[in-house]
């Protein structure tokens, strides 16, 4: 079995569609994937994403950060493969639980890992609206790595640090999420 770290760029925003509470009537520009059986980073136009349903039908965990608020949501209505049904390690939801408010990604990278995003989600949907395609797969495969090695860093210490300007400099935070790095690379699946 595999595990995915994955991440989606859009088309449209919340206000395009009403809010946020019709995410799934957003409509997916790429789905951004790192899959660890394979070792192999892809970024999928839309016109790619059957190739994600081979990878999906044997993928015990998918690894994301508001992954099942928003990612899973979205990319639903594109798979047969109930994706719902897939385990999930939310990042962010985890740190939510843990800290009690939102973090973003890039804070968390940038605080733990030195490193972060390279833009913010409308960056992807302006690529995306002006045919900008390699800006866009770069703009998400980024958010795809970030998030794999922030998963990593956790996995490795056991602990992440989390920023807070209501108590400098920051609290850190035990993780266990039960999970380690093996796995068993697997034949091509695509």
């Amino acid at each position: 079995m595999d595990r995915l770290v994955i991440d989606i760029e859009t088309k449209n925003t919340f206000n395009d569609v009403g809010g946020e509470r019709n995410v799934e009537k957003l409509d997916a520009s790429l789905i951004g994937v790192y899959s660890y059986a394979k070792d192999q980073y892809l970024g999928l136009e839309e016109h790619e994403f059957d190739r994600l349903e081979p990878l999906l039908a044997h993928t015990e965990l998918i690894i994301g950060f508001a992954v099942d608020q928003f990612d899973i949501p979205v990319m639903r209505k594109y798979f047969k493969t109930n994706i719902g049904k897939i385990k999930t390690l939310d990042m962010f939801e985890e740190v939510k639980k843990k800290l009690g408010r939102r973090v973003g990604l890039g804070v968390l990278c940038e605080a733990n890992l030195h490193s972060g995003k390279n833009g913010k989600g409308l960056d992807a949907i302006e690529y995306y609206r002006s045919g900008e395609i390699e800006k866009l797969k770069h703009y998400c495969l980024n958010d795809v790595k970030i998030t794999k090695e922030l998963y990593e860093f956790v996995l490795d210490k056991k602990k992440l640090f989390v920023p807070d300007k209501f108590n400098p400099p920051g609290v850190t935070f035990d993780f266990d999420w039960g999970w380690s790095l093996d796995i068993n690379p697997q034949e091509a699946l695509f």
